[in-house]
């Protein structure tokens, strides 16, 4: 069974930072290009930051310099690391999985980030 379990949100002061983490299980973890989406409400779901299996990264324009994503491939696990958080950074947060050689990923259940004073 496939689980991918996001920890580390919650409620945070604007210019604060939060680190998120997602426990993986059940999936090849090394196979797997990891990434980060966000989802605020009546917005659509964006992706935040990608991990590739070569851990190479990319982010979007808006958190450049502000998050950093890694993964410890030793124990399944990927994180977000948010800084200088904005209140526009308030969503709900999701990791991802995508098999780097097949058409399959693998979502979490989020975990709610919020930055407000």
């Amino acid at each position: 069974q496939v689980q991918l379990v996001e920890s580390g949100g919650g409620l945070v002061q604007p210019g604060g930072s939060l680190r998120l983490s997602c426990a993986t299980s059940g999936i090849i973890f090394t196979q797997y290009h990891m990434a980060w989406y966000r989802q605020a409400p009546g917005k659509q779901r964006e992706r935040v930051a990608r991990i590739l299996t070569g851990d190479s990264t990319d982010y979007a324009d808006s958190v450049k310099d502000r998050f950093t994503i890694s993964r410890d491939n030793a124990k399944n696990t990927v994180y977000l690391e948010m800084n200088g958080l904005k209140p526009e950074d308030t969503a709900e947060y999701y990791c991802n999985a995508d098999h780097a050689f097949m058409f399959v990923e693998y979502w979490g259940q989020g975990t709610q980030v919020t930055v407000s004073s």
